[in-house]
């Protein structure tokens, strides 16, 4: 068990599957009751939920994890509101921000419709924010410690043509770490990001279920496969965790070596 975690409250937004399901997983299986935030799927939060209660009481009737589910879109203000307010009625305090929820669309960038370009804006970076803003006042009201982790991606130092919104989300969520984590780390808030690679979850299907694409992917990763979403769930429970106490304002890459420059590894170069 990682140390500070357990009996802690944490809010895990996108839950309902993929890296934020992993994450709303281990958690509670470090002891922290867990908010699933999901947008349209009931029923898949619901299997997050019963899995994560599972893994973290086993055959046990009572082992003191809680869990909640809260329905809310977070390029919504007034969801956003609506859910953090939930969390703080059900478990008391929010303890544990996790700013996973996202989206991405593919379009050449000059062909990329206004409204297009606003949505994934809204959910990937507006949304973070909001929910890190909404986050900050209770910790600041309630004079509390908080931890808060954006679930960012390599493309927030790679460029990714034809997801120019996707990109452009991710370089700002690095910011936003970097800016609230300088506003606030006198007053007890850490502020930390994860940075997957390519990894195996629902939104990667595409490649995942394609062994040809698969192939293609993995070749240009040093360790020569994708990641998985336990990993990515590992690595955010380790920074919301007191063994992370003297961490704040990073991003940790968590990609095989993705930003390493896979084709330098051979010299073609004088």
């Amino acid at each position: 068990m990682m140390k500070g975690l357990k009996g802690k409250n944490a809010l895990i937004t996108g839950a309902s599957s993929g890296i934020g399901q992993a994450i709303a997983i281990r958690l509670a299986q470090e002891g922290c009751n867990i908010a699933v935030n999901y947008r349209k799927s009931l029923e898949e939060a619901e299997d997050t939920e019963e899995i994560a209660l599972q893994k973290a009481c086993g055959q046990a009737s009572e082992c003191g994890v809680e869990t909640l589910l809260v329905q809310g879109d977070v390029s919504k203000e007034d969801d956003i509101l609506r859910m953090v307010n939930s969390v703080i009625d059900k478990f008391g305090s929010l303890d544990i921000l996790i700013n996973n929820a996202g989206i991405q669309t593919e379009s050449a960038s000059h062909e990329v419709p206004t409204d297009e370009f606003d949505r994934v804006i809204g959910v990937n970076l507006r949304g973070a924010y909001l929910c890190a803003r909404e986050t900050i006042k209770h910790l600041l009201e309630q004079q509390r410690s908080g931890v808060i982790i954006n679930i960012s991606s390599v493309h927030e130092v790679i460029p990714r043509p034809m997801y120019i919104s996707y990109s452009i989300s991710k370089g700002g969520m690095g910011n936003l770490t970097k800016t609230l984590a300088l506003e606030y780390a006198n007053r007890g808030i850490r502020v930390n990001a994860i940075a997957p690679g390519a990894t195996i979850t629902p939104i990667n299907e595409s490649w995942t279920d394609n062994p040809e694409q698969k192939a293609v992917v993995e070749s240009h990763i040093p360790m020569g496969r994708a990641g998985t979403s336990e990993e990515m769930a590992a690595a955010a429970a380790f920074l919301a965790s007191d063994e992370a106490a003297y961490i704040t304002g990073q991003t940790l890459y968590i990609d095989g070596g993705l930003t390493l420059y896979a084709d330098f590894r051979e010299s073609w170069s004088a």
